[in-house]
């Protein structure tokens, strides 16, 4: 089954799923209330390439704990994403066993070709 990792408190996420096709059934996945297991991370790991694909630098938390000014490993954003799921950059999608991550416009496009 296809699913999304999404954060309910997010505008961003809540008007994404609300332009989703009705038809598609997706498993949806709060990680602020159901946070993401370490199999959960490593399979979207293995679908991104890298733990550093998966993490968002625009997370507030990034920014007060000065972590730009930090040489962050693969193991330090596993870490992170881990302890706190404001570093997971969402939504992401796993749809077909192809993984999209963010809200950009260009990867929206590619959801809704994936779901077409």
């Amino acid at each position: 089954m296809d699913i999304i990792y999404y954060l309910a408190s997010c505008d961003t996420c809540r008007k994404i799923i609300k332009s989703l096709p009705k038809e598609h059934d997706f498993k949806f996945h709060d990680i602020k209330q159901d946070p993401i297991t370490v199999a959960e991370l490593e399979k979207m790991r293995e679908l991104s390439g890298s733990y550093e694909a998966l993490f968002s630098k625009k997370a507030q938390l990034y920014k007060s704990m000065d972590l730009k000014n930090k040489s962050l490993t693969e193991d330090d954003y596993k870490k992170y994403i881990l302890e706190h799921y404001t570093f997971l950059s969402r939504p992401v999608f796993i749809i077909k066993d192809k993984i999209y991550i963010g809200n950009t416009q260009q990867n929206m496009l590619q959801v809704m070709k994936a779901l077409a």
